[in-house]
């Protein structure tokens, strides 16, 4: 691809015009890599910290890479990410003081109306009241959509869900658009893991709380006769991949270090490409197997924390919650769930 590319993003035209790759970059910027890609593909608007940081390592204005977007804070609100295509329906919430519209995504996890259709300028249809009384979450767990419901059910607010992996969740609450990212990376082996990428990633301030303890492990078709993972994994050619960077592709990393074939961004979508043929097998949580039918061989299990920042901690949305998940019965809901043991759900941990 040209460097002069015009449909390149201006931190992606000026890191390849000096042949840096994605990685490069963040070393020299100390911005994280899932960051830099979220901002290339205009998912994430950077903090002003983050721009920059990155306008220094490119030795350029912000003005140049974001045309002073990043930092002003405008009265309006703005897109957390652009918008695919237009007319876009949003959602609106306030993040960090500042409100911001989210592209709808996933009906499936998220059962409430739009706020709104963009068509070259907000549409409101918005309730007074309603950005104040949004939490907004980026993670990949499958249930979810559930949680989402209780917490509506139970605070009165709502709950919006971007199903994300764990990087990229890290990525957008670094960027100040989401309230909570959900991140599974500690395992019995590694209980800290969790805590340790937060600290490497976004620093000291934050506070985990546990969701889950779930089993991760290989998603294969029903008529599947083995009982081990690696010996299965040994005689897959075609694989549902997660995307470089979540915790799903690293437990595949450990099993066959050279998997090749389609990357989806879900344990939903893993066990879908399982079930409609195209992939022999792939990795997911239990609870997406099962609900698509599959074979599933556990391969490790891993703790499901919700990330914050702490001077969040006593926000009236992360207050509720905070109660939500420490309810009887929600622990109750979420410890019948295929591979999910709720043993330590609400269980809280500075960083």
């Amino acid at each position: 691809m040209s460097a002069s590319d015009s449909t390149l993003h201006p931190v992606a035209r000026r890191r390849v015009q000096r042949d840096w790759s994605q990685a490069e970059l963040a070393r020299r910027s100390n911005v994280p890599r899932t960051t830099v890609s979220a901002i290339e593909g205009d998912r994430l608007t950077p903090a002003v910290t983050t721009a920059l940081a990155l306008a220094r390592a490119l030795e350029c204005s912000v003005e140049e890479l974001f045309g002073g977007g990043a930092q002003s804070v405008p009265d309006g609100p703005a897109w957390a990410w652009k918008p695919a295509v237009e007319p876009c329906r949003y959602w609106e919430a306030e993040v960090g003081g500042r409100r911001w519209l989210y592209p709808v995504e996933s009906l499936a996890l998220n059962v409430i109306p739009h706020d709104g259709v963009w068509r070259g300028e907000p549409g409101h249809d918005v309730c007074a009241g309603a950005a104040e009384t949004t939490l907004v979450l980026a993670c990949c767990d499958p249930a979810a959509g559930l949680l989402a419901a209780e917490y509506a059910r139970a605070s009165g607010f709502r709950l919006i869900v971007l199903q994300r992996g764990g990087g990229e969740a890290i990525a957008l609450l670094k960027g100040g658009v989401v309230h909570v990212a959900g991140l599974h990376r500690s395992t019995p082996r590694q209980p800290g893991r969790n805590a340790e990428t937060v600290r490497a990633e976004l620093g000291e301030g934050f506070r985990l709380v546990r969701v889950a303890d779930w089993q991760e492990g290989l998603a294969l078709g029903a008529d599947t006769r083995s009982r081990s993972p690696l010996s299965a994994a040994r005689n897959v050619h075609r694989w549902a991949l997660r995307e470089e960077g979540s915790a799903a592709r690293e437990c595949l990393d450990e099993l066959c270090a050279d998997a090749s074939g389609r990357t989806v961004h879900s344990h939903a979508a893993v066990a879908e490409a399982v079930r409609g043929g195209w992939a022999e097998a792939g990795v997911c949580v239990q609870l997406s197997a099962a609900e698509a039918g599959l074979n599933f061989l556990p391969v490790r299990a891993e703790a499901l924390d919700l990330c914050f920042a702490a001077k969040l901690q006593h926000d009236p949305r992360i207050q509720s919650l905070l109660r939500l998940l420490r309810s009887r019965s929600y622990r109750r809901v979420i410890g019948e769930l295929p591979g999910y043991d709720a043993r330590h759900t609400g269980e809280l941990l500075a960083v």
